[in-house]
């Protein structure tokens, strides 16, 4: 096992011990950056409903890696490195657009939809004199690119060209579940963004952690969207990095719901002046109000009641990262719909009534995981059974599943690491 990992123990190989050490550590975030991100991993980009048109742009990231993604003349998608291969300034610097070709403003290089150079000003000098030798050839210095798959409307990139087929990466939960978000034509209802003081495997964890649902949002159990005392589970890919976590609206009964009072995220005399808010239009025909759907590394798709959106956790560096959301309906919404969809989009997001909790949470956790690098999370709510598809909603085993992956990936060995504590 090769250095940074090999200084933390990892006492268990099943993944219910994680060191604190592994989200701190900056040589860490390092090689996650080299191995994973541009490494042999499908990384979402963006919806195919945001580049419409011949032309349209959007500047992403992979990792810490700005990337543009973008569809050319014939309506092919394609992604490159936001890097002059001229002298490395940002050749796109507008956030979106769209562009008949993309310009660097320092030299005028200029590249077309694909990433290869097009045009270089006084390539061959002035008057004979000065420009580039004879040996220099166009095709030589493009942008670097990504490999470029779609699946039912969203985009996927990976910096392995040679990376294996996306529908064999996304394994069929994910790819069932896509289908059933994906079912119609999109619309781009907005953007939210944010920034949150922690380590980006932190929010990785929480999106596979459904036990903490229950517990940490009073809004969401007060209101019934989501409870522990709800049927529902989770599913998990083959490779375990992917999962999704889902509910059933209304499937406890009030008293059911009450045991939450206990750990105070029930509060029973709790009223909304606007409750029309809470309204669930069972659009996909299987009661099914909430779900939550983390693909490895760092993509989540949530359905809660009616607002959809893609969240992608951006790194910003060991410590920091920014939640970038987009928020989308259907191109076939009625006026109603959309002004419902755009109403619960205020459940999510920075001022989510559900999710602005967990930036705190995560937040908290970072501080203190400074002084304690030596430490583990203990990670067995639903016990250290083998990591697939189960019923159980008070479970953590999702979260194993990251870990489980994220080993693969980075070549960490657990059962061959330093000795440790085992509680």
């Amino acid at each position: 096992m090769d250095k940074p990992f090999n200084q933390y123990a990892w006492p268990r190989a099943d993944f219910t011990r994680i060191p604190y050490g592994i989200y701190s550590d900056p040589d860490v975030y390092e090689q996650e950056q080299e191995r994973l991100f541009r490494g042999p991993v499908w990384t979402y980009l963006a919806l195919d409903a945001e580049i419409p048109e011949p032309g349209d742009y959007r500047v992403v990231f992979v990792g810490d890696t700005e990337v543009v993604v973008n569809r050319d003349k014939a309506g092919v998608v394609h992604a490159f490195v936001n890097r002059c291969a001229h002298r490395g300034a940002a050749v796109c610097r507008k956030n979106h657009g769209n562009a008949t070709n993309h310009v660097c403003i320092y030299h005028q290089w200029t590249y077309d939809h694909s990433g290869q150079l097009i045009g270089v000003p006084f390539m061959r000098g002035v008057a004979g004199r000065g420009g580039v030798p004879n040996t220099f050839r166009k095709a030589d210095h493009g942008l670097q690119t990504l490999k470029v798959e779609c699946y039912n409307g969203v985009v996927f990139g990976s910096f392995d060209l040679s990376a294996g087929p996306l529908r064999d990466y996304l394994d069929t939960p994910i790819c069932t579940h896509l289908d059933r978000l994906m079912s119609r034509p999109l619309r781009i209802l907005g953007y939210e963004r944010q920034r949150v003081q922690g380590n980006w495997k932190l929010y990785a964890d929480n999106t596979r952690d459904p036990y903490h649902g229950g517990l940490l949002h009073l809004f969401q159990v007060t209101f019934g969207i989501y409870r522990n005392t709800h049927e529902g589970g989770t599913r998990i890919s083959a490779g375990k990095g992917h999962n999704i976590s889902f509910s059933v609206r209304g499937t406890d009964k009030e008293d059911a719901a009450t045991a939450h009072k206990d750990v105070g995220t029930y509060q029973e005399g709790f009223r909304l002046q606007a409750p029309e808010i809470l309204e669930y239009r069972d659009e996909f025909g299987d009661g099914v109000g909430l779900s939550i759907m983390a693909v490895f590394p760092n993509a989540v798709f949530h359905q809660i009641g009616n607002s959809l959106a893609v969240r992608q956790i951006r790194p910003k560096g060991v410590g920091e990262f920014e939640l970038f959301w987009t928020f989308y309906g259907y191109a076939d919404d009625d006026a109603d719909m959309t002004a419902h969809r755009l109403a619960q989009s205020n459940l999510a997001g920075p001022g989510g009534l559900i999710s602005m909790e967990d930036g705190e949470a995560i937040e908290l956790v970072h501080k203190m995981l400074a002084s304690g690098k030596d430490r583990h999370s203990v990670v067995e709510m639903g016990g250290a059974e083998p990591i697939e598809t189960s019923s159980i909603l008070v479970s953590e085993i999702p979260m194993r599943g990251f870990w489980t992956q994220y080993a693969s990936v980075m070549g960490v060995r657990p059962d061959d690491a330093v000795a440790g504590e085992t509680s």
